[in-house]
């Protein structure tokens, strides 16, 4: 999938009487978190959550078929015109062949997730429907208003988001400088990295080409994640690359992060740095997106814009 070269199905604006429905085919809900968050989106928007959606399990929001099932009502709803990811976690990787998308391209509907949810960000632009790089429910209740604000933004206004972050060049360290331009453009690919590397070799794999890559991560070692990008390099993902953006890398630290550990991004920005500056990728850090304290609500394969100031751009809205 060329994200630079898709005419991209851009959802509608959400009105403020349209259902918006929360769907778990991840994770299990967890309480208290989940219901702060859905108190926050829902003093703002027309929410709907099944009692399904509560199934709980190990690690997943109950079997593959109720997940695949539960999102696929949710799609083939007219009443609902948008959908808002419960919590990450595991399992949309499991169910993606099970939901047909032509569903979503007869009734195109913004999706919002991001962390594991990347595979339904990936599998909405295999089909060529713009989703929407934003936090889940149970994230909101730990969020700046700001965000909060953002995410509504995303799903109910259609003009262009505009300046969202100032950002700092990522030099490559010993390899040399991996913002070896003053600027760069290109259309929005944004994920998970551990998830992006893992989506490579399967029907949605996500390629960056001509793109502006955004990536965020939590838990990984530094180790990881110079695997995952020398993973993606290897796979010929990076190379025709316009330029990386880099969100939050929460508790990426080496030793495993434990409290009362002081959370230091610095040897995982150092290991992301090299292996960016090893395939030539011009970079950047500070985006205000992840598992951190902000998570900003990003149109997917918008057109975005870093000037030779380090001033971000999103040159298009989510929604039409």
């Amino acid at each position: 999938m060329r994200p630079a070269a898709i005419d991209w199905i851009v959802p509608p604006a959400v009105r403020p009487d349209q259902q918006v429905r929360v769907c778990a085919p991840a994770g299990p809900i967890r309480e208290p978190r989940f219901g702060r968050g859905l108190a926050r989106l829902g003093a703002q928007l027309r929410l709907h959550v099944d009692d399904a959606t509560y199934a709980t399990g190990a690690y997943l929001a109950g079997d593959d078929r109720r997940r695949a099932d539960e999102l696929t009502a949710a799609l083939r709803d007219p009443d609902v015109r948008a959908i808002v990811v419960a919590r990450g976690g595991y399992g949309l990787t499991r169910i993606l062949a099970d939901v047909d998308p032509r569903w979503l391209i007869a009734d195109p509907k913004p999706l919002v997730g991001f962390s594991d949810a990347t595979a339904l960000l990936a599998w909405a632009a295999t089909a060529g429907v713009r989703a929407i790089h934003g936090p889940v429910v149970s994230q909101l209740g730990d969020l700046p208003d700001d965000d909060v604000a953002a995410l509504v933004r995303a799903l109910t206004d259609p003009r262009p988001l505009g300046t969202v972050a100032t950002l700092a060049p990522l030099g490559g360290g010993a390899s040399g400088a991996a913002s070896s331009v003053s600027s760069v453009s290109g259309p929005l690919v944004a994920g998970n990295l551990t998830m992006l590397a893992h989506l490579v070799g399967t029907p949605w794999q996500l390629d960056p080409s001509d793109a502006v890559l955004l990536f965020e991560e939590v838990g990984e070692s530094p180790y990881m994640l110079d695997r995952d990008l020398t993973q993606l390099g290897l796979a010929g993902l990076l190379g025709q690359v316009r330029g990386a953006i880099v969100g939050d890398l929460t508790r990426c630290t080496d030793p495993p992060y434990r409290a009362p550990m002081v959370d230091d991004p610095s040897a995982a920005l150092a290991a992301v740095a090299e292996r960016l500056a090893r395939f030539a990728v011009p970079a950047w850090s500070g985006a205000p997106v992840g598992h951190g304290a902000r998570n900003l609500a990003l149109p997917f394969g918008a057109r975005c814009a870093i000037d030779a100031s380090g001033s971000w751009s999103i040159l298009d809205g989510a929604v039409a």
